[in-house]
C-alpha cells in the first residue's frame, strides 16, 4: 500500500487545516493537529519503528496507548533528548524530532540482529549461566560489553534546558480516567457539590469513545458531557496528565507532559502531588495479544488499536486485513475496517458466531473462519501472509495487517499500589481490584463492566458515593444514556500456537513461550521468580500486554488455576517517569532550597555581597566597606571594635522548650547545669553526643520557671531539634516537656560594640538597658509597634553586644529602626566574614573546631562542667583516650614571619620534625587581626607540645610553603572580659 493511501480523505478527530511537519530518523514527514506520533507515522506508511531489546528483531506499532511495548522512540535532540518514549502517547507537535532506537547502523539494517542466530544461547537466565563464570573476574571482563549492548534508547549527555515544575494540588474527588466511566463519575461528583479533578493521560477526553466513529452517537454524548463539565466551576480537567502512583493519605502522583519544542519557557513536565478526600479509579482495560510464531512482526497490531487509528485519526492501517480473535469485541474493529474499504477476514478461535454478527459480516462482504487460529506468519519488516490452522486443515492468507484480540485485562495497577492484591473473576477471565481503602472507588472496565452503558452507570454511582464520602450530597441528575451494544465479556481463553519461529509473550523484553517453559523446568515456578529469571514485565511497559498471558502459561505448566498461580506485585510508577520531573527545579544550584532571612531584601538593596552558608543566604560583606572581602572585613571589624555594628543573626536555630520538667531536661541535655538558672538570665551551653564528642553549642535563656528559649548554631539547628525529640521519645518519655522549632518565627539581629548600649537606649527608650537592669547574660522583654520584643545581652565578638529578637514579619522594620537610631553613633551593618574574624580574635570556638572530633577538654570547655554527672555523653567523655597527654587541644597561634600569613587547614609541626604526614595538629580558623596587626589563628595541637611561647611550623601543602608561628592563648583580645562586661 502506498503511504498516501493510509490517511483517509475524510473523517477522524484531526484538524486538517493545521498541518504539522516532523522528522523520524532524519526523514521529514507530515501529519495534522490531533495526531499522535504513532498515527502520523502510520499515515506516512512507516511500519518499522524500532528493534527489540535482545534479538534486535524488527518491530512496529502494536497499540494506541501507554501499553505500547514496541514503538519506543527517542524524542528531541541535544539536552532535550529523552529516550524510550512510546510513540502512541506523544501528541504530534510542530518540528518534533524523533528517532528509532536500539539499531546500528540503521533501522532497516541492524547488525545486531545476528543475535537471533544465537537464540539457543540467549535463553532465560543466560546472563547468570554465561557471564558469571567460576570467579568474579569473568563478570568484570564481560561487563563492559554487556553494558554497551544493554538498554534501548540512549540518553543525552548535555544539560537539559527544559524546565520542570513541582506542584501541590487538592480536591474533594479525584477521578483517574477520562473515559465514559470517568466522565460520568466526575459529572455526578461535581453535581453533588464536590471539587473535582478529572485526570486523563491523553490530550483528549473520551477514552474508548474516541475509537468510535466521530459522527455517531458516542461522539455526540462525549461532546455534550465534556461541554457540561467545562461549564462547571468546581471541575478541573487535567489532560496530558498521567496518574503514575497512589500513595498513603489519598495522594496521587501526577505527571503532566508538554512535548511541544516550540513552546519555549513552558514547563516541559509538571510533577503534581494531588491530595484528595476521595479517589475514583476508572482506568479502563488493556487488550491482550495472541501468542503464535512470529507474532512480533511489524504489521501485527491489537484490534482496538487498529480501530482507534481508523476512527480517531482517519488512518487505515492496512488494505488486506486479518482479524484474529477469541471474543466478540474484535468484530467491532472488523466491521469498521470493512466499512472503510478494507478487505477483511476474521479468524475466530471459537465455534460459530451469533446470528447478528454473521449477518453484519455478510452485509460487509467479510470472510469468517470459525474454530481457526494463527499458526504463524510470513514477513520481515512487514506482514505479508498469515498461516491459519482450522477445521479444514492448514492454509495461508495474504494480508498486510494482522489485528489480534485475546480478550481484555482490567487496568488494576493503581488499585494495587497500596498493597491490595487484585482478585481473579471467572466471567471476565481477568483480575479486578481486590478491594479499596476507605474513600477509594472504582468504575467501568477496570471493574469488569465492559459495556459503555454499564461504565456510565457505574461511574455515576461511584461519583455520588465519593462525593458523599466528602460530605457532599446535593442531588446529581442521571447521565444521558449511551448504549453502543457491546457484547458481554467472553471468557474464552486464547490458545497459544507455536510452530517454527519464536512466539513472544513479552514483546519488549523478548521473552518467549520457551523461556517460560525453561524457567518452569529449572524451578522458577513462582510468578515473582519467573519475572526476574526471564525479565518478563521488567521493561518500560511493565508487562502491560504480557502479564496475563505469562500467568496463564505458568498456570498451565503447573497444572493450576490462574488464582492459584497468583500475580506479580504492582508498584508505582504505572508508566516511566523522568527523573527531571521528580526533581523539578531542585537541580544544580537549586539542588537544596535557599533560605532567606527577613532582612534579605534590605541586604541586597544596600550593597551586600551574599554568601551561601548552609541553606541560608547571608551577607558576606558590604561593598560600602571595601572593594572586596579582604578589604571590607577589616574595615567592618574596626567599625565594631571602635563604635558599633549591626549583624543579621536570624539564621540561628531557635527552639522553644517548655513544660514542668523543662529545667530537668536541659540539665541532662547540656554538659553544664541549667536547673538553677534564674528566670530572666541566659547561659552558654554545650551539648555532647553519646560518645562524648561535642555536638553543638549555643545560649539558652530562661523565660519563666517552665519555659526556655534555646538558640543553636546555624548549621546544627535541625539536628539539635531532632536530637531533643529523639531523647524525649526514647530516653526520657516520662518527662513533661515539649520542644518546638521557632526559627522561622523570629527575626534576630545583634548590635555589638562599645556604643551598643547608647544605640539600644535611643532605639527603645521605654526599656531600661543600663548595666544594672540588663547585665551580661541578662534578658529584657518589651514591645515594638505592638510586637513582642526580646533583648538578650550576649556577645560573640568580645565587645558589649545585644541580641534583639522580634517577630519575623517585623524584622526589616526593626532593622531599619536600629540603623536610624544608631546613625549618630556610627552604627553600620557588617557581614559574616567580619563576624567570624571577630570571634577568632576573642577565641570563641565554632564549626571548624566543633567538627565532630573534639571533646570538651580539647576545646578548653571542661572547666565549666566541673564534677557534674548524669548528662548525655558524660560517661564516654571520660575515656582514657580523651585524657591522653598527646591529644590535640585548642591553642592560639600568632604569625611571627614578616610578609607571610597563616592559612586555615595548615598542618602543624614542631621545629626539627620532618614535614610529612599528619603532623602534630592543624589550624582550624584564621584571620588578620587589626588590633594585633598580624595574622592569628585557632588550632588544635598535640597537648604534649602545646606550650605557650613555643614555636611551631604551619605547613600548607597546596601552597608548598611553611610559616613560623608562636603558640599563645586562644583568647587574643581582652582576656579579662572588660569590654564584654563594661
Amino acid at each position: 500500500m502506498n503511504s498516501s493511501d493510509r490517511r483517509l480523505p475524510a473523517g477522524g478527530r484531526i484538524d486538517r487545516a493545521q498541518p504539522i511537519d516532523f522528522s523520524f530518523d532524519g526523514r521529514k514527514l507530515y501529519g495534522y493537529q490531533g495526531d499522535t506520533l504513532a498515527s502520523a507515522l502510520l499515515a506516512n506508511g512507516v511500519t518499522l519503528t524500532g528493534r527489540s531489546f535482545k534479538y534486535h528483531r524488527p518491530r512496529g506499532i502494536f497499540s494506541a496507548g501507554p501499553e505500547e511495548p514496541n514503538a519506543l522512540v527517542t524524542l528531541g535532540a541535544g539536552g532535550r533528548r529523552e529516550p524510550n518514549m512510546p510513540a502512541t502517547t506523544l501528541e504530534l507537535a510542530q518540528a518534533m524530532i524523533a528517532e528509532s532506537q536500539n539499531r546500528w547502523p540503521s533501522l532497516g539494517f541492524d547488525l545486531q540482529s545476528i543475535n537471533g542466530l544465537f537464540a539457543p544461547f540467549l535463553s532465560a537466565g543466560f546472563y547468570y549461566k554465561t557471564f558469571m563464570g567460576p570467579s568474579r573476574r569473568a563478570w568484570m571482563f564481560y561487563e563492559h560489553f554487556i553494558r554497551r549492548a544493554a538498554g534501548l534508547g540512549r540518553a543525552g549527555a548535555e544539560p537539559d534546558p527544559g524546565r520542570y515544575e513541582t506542584r501541590h494540588a487538592f480536591a474533594d474527588v479525584a477521578v483517574v480516567g477520562g473515559g465514559p466511566a470517568g466522565l460520568s463519575a466526575a459529572r455526578a461528583a461535581a453535581a453533588a457539590g464536590a471539587r473535582v479533578a478529572l485526570i486523563e493521560q491523553d490530550f483528549l477526553l473520551g477514552g474508548q469513545l474516541l475509537s468510535e466513529r466521530p459522527d455517531g452517537e458516542a461522539a455526540a454524548w462525549l461532546k455534550a458531557t465534556e461541554a457540561e463539565l467545562m461549564g462547571l466551576p468546581n471541575v478541573a480537567m487535567l489532560r496530558k496528565t498521567m496518574a503514575f502512583g497512589t500513595y498513603d493519605g489519598n495522594t496521587l502522583g501526577l505527571i503532566e507532559r508538554n512535548d511541544d519544542p516550540a513552546e519555549e519557557g513552558a514547563a516541559r513536565q509538571v510533577f503534581t502531588m494531588l491530595r484528595a478526600r476521595s479517589i475514583i479509579l476508572a482506568a479502563g482495560a488493556i487488550e491482550r495479544p495472541l501468542v503464535f510464531s512470529n507474532n512480533d512482526r511489524p504489521g501485527v497490531m491489537l484490534a482496538s488499536a487498529a480501530r482507534a487509528y481508523l476512527n480517531r485519526f482517519a488512518v487505515l492501517s492496512g488494505r488486506r486485513i486479518l482479524v484474529a480473535t477469541t471474543n466478540d469485541g474484535a468484530y467491532r474493529t472488523a466491521f469498521d475496517l470493512a466499512a472503510a474499504g478494507a478487505e477483511v477476514t476474521v479468524a475466530d478461535q471459537r465455534g460459530d458466531l451469533t446470528a447478528a454478527l454473521a449477518a453484519e459480516a455478510r452485509r460487509l462482504n467479510m470472510t469468517i473462519r470459525s474454530g481457526t487460529q494463527i499458526a504463524g506468519l510470513r514477513g520481515g519488516h512487514a506482514v505479508k501472509a498469515v498461516k491459519l490452522a482450522g477445521p479444514g486443515g492448514n492454509s495461508e492468507i495474504a494480508c498486510d495487517l494482522l489485528c489480534v484480540s485475546g480478550g481484555w485485562s482490567p487496568t488494576v495497577h493503581l488499585t494495587a499500589h497500596l498493597g491490595v492484591k487484585p482478585v481473579y473473576r471467572d466471567d471476565v477471565d481477568g483480575f479486578i481490584p481486590g478491594g479499596f481503602p476507605a474513600g477509594h472507588f472504582g468504575a467501568g472496565a477496570m471493574m469488569g463492566r465492559f459495556s459503555t452503558a454499564d461504565a456510565i452507570d457505574g461511574g455515576h454511582h461511584a461519583g455520588i458515593e465519593a462525593a458523599a464520602f466528602c460530605r457532599k450530597s446535593a442531588a446529581a441528575p442521571a447521565p444521558a444514556r449511551l448504549d453502543l451494544g457491546e457484547a458481554a465479556p467472553d471468557a474464552f481463553r486464547a490458545i497459544p500456537f507455536v510452530g517454527r519461529g519464536k512466539a513472544f509473550v513479552d514483546f519488549q523484553m523478548d521473552v518467549t513461550t520457551k523461556d517460560i517453559e525453561l524457567a518452569h523446568r529449572e524451578g522458577y515456578e513462582s510468578v515473582e521468580h519467573l519475572k526476574r529469571y526471564t525479565t518478563l514485565g521488567m521493561g518500560t511497559d511493565q508487562g502491560k500486554t504480557s502479564n496475563f498471558t505469562a500467568l496463564s502459561a505458568m498456570a498451565a505448566l503447573r497444572h493450576e488455576t490462574i488464582p492459584q498461580t497468583g500475580t506479580t506485585t504492582f508498584r508505582p510508577p504505572y508508566a516511566p517517569v523522568a527523573i527531571g520531573a521528580l526533581a523539578g527545579r531542585a537541580v544544580g544550584h537549586h539542588f537544596k532550597p535557599f533560605r532567606l532571612t527577613p532582612m534579605h531584601d534590605w541586604h541586597v538593596a544596600n550593597g551586600a555581597d551574599m554568601l551561601e552558608v548552609g541553606l541560608w543566604m547571608r551577607p558576606y560583606f558590604y561593598r560600602a566597606a571595601g572593594r572586596d572581602v579582604n578589604e571590607a572585613y577589616i574595615t567592618e571589624m574596626r567599625m565594631v571594635r571602635g563604635a558599633a555594628g549591626l549583624m543579621d543573626i536570624s539564621t540561628l536555630g531557635k527552639i522553644d522548650v517548655q513544660g514542668p520538667d523543662a529545667a530537668i531536661f536541659l540539665d541532662r541535655v547540656y554538659a553544664n547545669g541549667f536547673a538553677k538558672l534564674p528566670v530572666g538570665r541566659a547561659r552558654y551551653g554545650v551539648m555532647l553526643r553519646d560518645d562524648g564528642i561535642v555536638f553543638d553549642d549555643g545560649t539558652t535563656t530562661r523565660l519563666s520557671e517552665s519555659r526556655f528559649f534555646m538558640t543553636t548554631s546555624t548549621a546544627k539547628a535541625a539536628d539539635v531539634l531532632s536530637r531533643l525529640e529523639f531523647l524525649l521519645d526514647t530516653a526520657w518519655p516520662d518527662l513533661r516537656v515539649a520542644v518546638t522549632s521557632v526559627s522561622d518565627e523570629w527575626a534576630a539581629m545583634s548590635v555589638a560594640g562599645p556604643r551598643s548600649r547608647d544605640i539600644l537606649a535611643a532605639a527603645f527608650p521605654q526599656l531600661d538597658v543600663s548595666n544594672d537592669a540588663l547585665p551580661h547574660m541578662g534578658l529584657a522583654e518589651g514591645e515594638f509597634g505592638g510586637r513582642a520584643l526580646r533583648i538578650m545581652r550576649l556577645s560573640y565578638s568580645g565587645e558589649r553586644a545585644y541580641e534583639i529578637y522580634v517577630g519575623a514579619t517585623a524584622g526589616e522594620t526593626v532593622w531599619r529602626h536600629l540603623l536610624e537610631a544608631g546613625a549618630p553613633f556610627d552604627l553600620r551593618p557588617y557581614g559574616v566574614e567580619a563576624l567570624g574574624a571577630l570571634r577568632v580574635e576573642k577565641g570563641h570556638v565554632a564549626g571548624p573546631e566543633i567538627d565532630g572530633r573534639t571533646a570538651l577538654d580539647d576545646l578548653g570547655l571542661g572547666r565549666m562542667v566541673g564534677k557534674r554527672a548524669g548528662f548525655v555523653g558524660d560517661v564516654l567523655r571520660r575515656r582514657p583516650a580523651f585524657q591522653a597527654s598527646d591529644r590535640q587541644r585548642l591553642v592560639g597561634l600568632e604569625c611571627t614571619e614578616e610578609g607571610k600569613r597563616l592559612r586555615g587547614g595548615a598542618i602543624l609541626f614542631m621545629p626539627g620534625d620532618t614535614v610529612a604526614g599528619h603532623g602534630r595538629g592543624r589550624i582550624t580558623s584564621v584571620t588578620f587581626s587589626p588590633e594585633l596587626d598580624r595574622y592569628v589563628g585557632l588550632a588544635l595541637l598535640a597537648g604534649d607540645v602545646a606550650v605557650e611561647g613555643s614555636e611551631v611550623l604551619a605547613a600548607y601543602p597546596m601552597k608548598a610553603e611553611t610559616v613560623r608561628a608562636r603558640i599563645v592563648s586562644p583568647v587574643f583580645l581582652d582576656p579579662k572580659g572588660e569590654r564584654l562586661h563594661g
